[in-house]
This record gives structure tokens, C-alpha cells and sequence, in this order.
């Protein structure tokens, strides 16, 4: 991955863009980020206005030159683009590719048709977890509710008892693991390896998984007890195909980038030598870009054409794929120009000189930025982006295992306590046809476990690390 690292954000600019003391700095990013704050959940401003806006009033309060603020934000959103708007380019393409030829649906029947019982909950908390791997969350809650309340439905369970498991693992995917667009854009900033990343945010995504999955389900199923809307469920893509992909060759699609990224990393703490011939071939093949790039060539075979695809329709389906992330490109671009006004107007010297007093952790200070920032604007992409920005400084002296950490501790703090500000809320609330009250003891409640178990295990594994 083409990382923007500490060093070289300190290198692009040496002198802060203005003289301003701590206590201004301090009240420019308070206010700067009360703007964003003000603009999404007060006007309801689209994201991408907002962080530009707020980046322009953060140079503004902070003193510096309004063409050296400017410059600063074109400067931060090119490279974050450069940098990341490819790789989610690609998984949006390989998405769709999974929806539309019914590689998705495949994975739900097999999984399904062998669990039963009290294995249910499980069985949805691996087909959400699978699925949630190349999918954007909004993406993956529209694949699997459909199965959610079907299966609900036919096996006669609790609608929460299925539904929390599967939300669970498409939030902690989303919130931890790359290629989502907020791990990636955390990794970037904070020049954090993304191999040991990916390896570290699966060790804590499986047990957080587990308890704010089919633990606590059994909770909200006794708090909420609600049938599953007919009206709610959809025809599934793979309905009017005449043939899908196997499930072998869908599960090895979506799991080969992960598996490709994984051996760089592996390879990487094993040969340890830039000139060893293994150690440079699993350095390209296991870059982001290569990786992902692999799993669209391939899956554009193994899902595309199995599902009978035309050469028209897969050119059609990565066309259509494309469209609908224009908004996430602008969104991530424009908090990576808002990271960069941060670094230049010499945010990150303040915070390095305030934190040799702090007898907070850097990890959960990172984790209580996100919180913030979540609780106040509903984004967990902005919270992540922001947050970012803010504790980068902190992981110029980190060993790898650590900046890779505070990437998971912000990407739990984004999680916490999705309420009415938050898109996913209203999503999970008309698809389960429940009331706020009820939302709120269910994903919200759910979205809470998350964040906290995760940084809990985040801490636990800083101290053996």
C-alpha cells in the first residue's frame, strides 16, 4: 500500500503554516471539528461539504493563510485518494461482482442448510463475516437482510436472535478489518503496517464478534420480541439467474486478497530481508492494490462468468459498481485533506507536547477521540478520519505491532453507540420494523459491546506486544 507515513507528513511540512500558541491551536481544532459536528447533524450536510468546510475553518481559527489552508486540504485529499480510493474502488467492484452473480446467496444457502438449532446464530455470524469482507456495511445489510428475516421466518426464531449475530459480524468487519474504507484510511495515516493489521484486527474481531454476536443476542432477543416483517423481504439477486458460482470458488475469491495480504505480512516478520527474492515477491503480490486487483481478475471468472455473465454484464456490473462510491471517495478524500490542515497548522507538535503529561494511554485516548467524534456526528468513517489525524503524531516512535493497535483502537471508538444521527440506525430500524426505543436496545446496545470489547482486547494485546 502507497502509505502516507508520520515522517513524511512531518518532511512535506517542516514549519507549521502558522505561529499560533497551543491554546489557539487547541481552540481551532475544537471549533473546527464543532463545525463538521454542526454542518452533519444540524444542517444535514452531506459529509463531503462538511469536512471540507470545517478544514477551511480550522486554518481560519488556527491564523494560518487562507491559500496555505487551502493548499494544505488539496494536498491531504489527493494523497489520501491516491492512496486508498483505488483500493476501494476494487472491492466495490468485487461486491458487486459477489451480489449480482449470487456468490452471496450461494454462501448463505450452503452455510444455512447445514446449521440448525442453536447453531443458527453462529451460521449467521460466519455468513456475515464472510460476506462483510469485501462489502461496504450499508451494501452487506442489504444482501443479508432478506436472509436474516427469511430465516427467521421458515425456523420459526426470534427475529434479534438471528438479525444481532449477523449485524455484529458485518459492524465488526466494517469498524476493523481492511480493505473498509475507515481501517484503510486509519492505516494511511498513521503509517501502520496493513498486514499486521489485517492479522491483529482478526485476533480481536473474533471474540468481540462472538459476545456482541450470539451472546448477546440471547439478551436482546428477551428485550425485543418482535415477528419478522413480511412486507420487508426482498427478491434475492441469484432469483433470477439460471446458475451461480460453488461455494468453493466464491469462498476462495473473497478470502484471497486477505490470504495474499496475510502472507506479506507472515513473510515479513519470518524472512525480514527487503533483498530476500521470496520476501519481494510476496511484497507485490500481497500489496493491497495487487490483492484486491487478483481477486477482482479472478472472481470476474469464477463468479461473473459461473454465473453465465456475458462479457456486456460484467462490463456492466463493474460499471454500476462505481457509481454508488463516488460519495465515499469524496467523504474519505475530504477527511484526508481535513487530516492534512490538522498536521500542517502544527496540531500534531501541540499534541506531542501535551500528551509527555498524560497518564492516559495513547491507545484509549485514540479510542476516546473516535467515541467522540462518533457520538457527534453518527459517521464512523468520519470519527475514524478525524480521530486519525488527531493521535497520528503519537505513532511516530510505535513499533509496528503497536501503530497497528491504535489503528483497532480508533476503529472501535468509531463504533460506539450508533443513535438517531447515524444512517445504519434508521436502516436497521425500518428493515426490522422496530421503534427508535427498540433500535436502541438492540444495535445500539450492540454497536456499544463492540467498541468496548474491542478496545479491551486492543489494551490486553499492547501488553504482550
Amino acid at each position: 500500500m502507497t502509505s502516507l507515513s508520520v515522517e513524511t507528513l512531518a518532511a512535506d511540512a517542516v514549519e507549521p503554516i502558522t505561529s499560533a500558541g497551543n491554546a489557539q491551536l487547541g481552540f481551532a481544532v475544537l471549533a473546527g471539528i464543532a463545525v463538521i459536528v454542526v454542518l452533519i447533524t444540524r444542517f444535514k450536510l452531506h459529509a463531503f461539504l462538511a469536512l471540507t468546510i470545517g478544514s477551511l475553518a480550522l486554518g481560519a481559527f488556527a491564523g494560518a493563510p487562507l491559500d496555505k489552508a487551502i493548499t494544505s486540504f488539496t494536498a491531504g485529499l489527493g494523497a489520501t485518494v491516491a492512496g486508498v480510493g483505488v483500493l476501494i474502488a476494487l472491492g466495490a467492484i468485487l461486491g458487486k461482482l459477489l451480489a449480482d452473480s449470487g456468490g452471496a446467496d450461494q454462501i448463505v444457502d450452503t452455510i444455512l442448510a447445514k446449521a440448525s438449532g442453536r447453531a443458527m446464530p453462529w451460521a449467521m455470524v460466519l455468513i456475515a463475516s464472510i460476506i462483510g469482507l469485501p462489502l461496504f456495511f450499508e451494501v452487506g445489510i442489504v444482501l443479508l437482510i432478506p436472509v436474516v428475516l427469511m430465516v427467521a421466518k421458515r425456523g420459526n426464531y426470534s427475529l434479534m436472535r438471528i438479525g444481532i449475530p449477523a449485524l455484529a459480524g458485518l459492524s465488526v468487519m466494517h469498524g476493523l478489518i481492511p480493505p473498509h474504507p475507515g481501517p484503510l484510511v486509519a492505516i494511511d495515516a498513521i503509517g501502520a503496517n496493513l498486514g499486521v493489521t489485517l492479522a491483529l484486527g482478526l485476533v480481536v474481531a473474533v471474540p468481540t464478534v462472538i459476545i456482541a454476536g450470539p451472546l448477546f443476542s440471547k439478551y436482546a432477543a428477551r428485550w425485543v420480541d418482535i415477528p419478522a416483517p413480511e412486507k420487508m423481504i426482498p427478491q434475492r439477486a441469484s432469483d433470477e439467474l439460471e446458475k451461480r458460482p460453488s461455494f468453493g470458488a466464491t469462498v476462495a475469491t473473497v478470502l484471497l486478497p486477505v490470504v495474499l495480504m496475510m502472507a506479506k505480512a507472515l513473510v515479513d516478520i519470518v524472512v525480514d530481508n527487503p533483498e530476500n527474492g521470496v520476501q519481494r515477491v510476496t511484497d507485490v503480490i500481497g500489496s493491497p492494490l495487487i490483492a484486491l486487483l487478483a481477486a477482482v481478475i479472478v472472481g470476474l471468472f469464477t463468479l461473473g462468468r459461473a454465473a453465465g455473465f456475458t462479457k456486456d454484464r460484467l462490463s456492466t456490473t463493474v460499471e454500476k459498481s462505481l457509481a454508488p462510491i463516488a460519495g465515499v471517495l469524496l467523504i474519505v478524500g475530504a477527511g484526508g485533506g481535513f487530516k492534512q490542515t490538522l498536521i500542517d497548522i502544527g496540531v500534531g507538535q501541540m499534541i506531542l507536547d501535551f500528551s509527555e503529561n498524560w497518564a492516559i494511554p495513547t491507545l484509549l485516548l485514540a479510542w476516546l477521540i473516535a467515541v467522540a467524534i462518533r457520538l457527534a456526528t453518527g459517521s464512523a468513517t468520519v470519527a475514524t478520519i478525524s480521530a486519525a489525524g488527531l493521535v497520528a503524531p503519537l505513532a511516530a516512535d510505535m513499533s509496528t505491532s503497536h501503530a497497528a493497535l491504535l489503528v483497532l483502537a480508533i476503529g472501535a471508538g468509531s463504533l460506539f453507540f450508533s443513535h438517531v444521527n447515524d444512517a445504519g440506525f434508521w436502516l436497521v430500524k425500518e428493515y426490522f420494523g422496530m421503534s427508535v426505543g427498540q433500535t436502541i436496545k438492540t444495535w445500539s446496545v450492540m454497536e456499544t459491546i463492540i467498541s468496548v470489547v474491542g478496545i479491551v482486547f486492543v489494551l490486553l494485546l499492547s501488553l504482550v506486544l
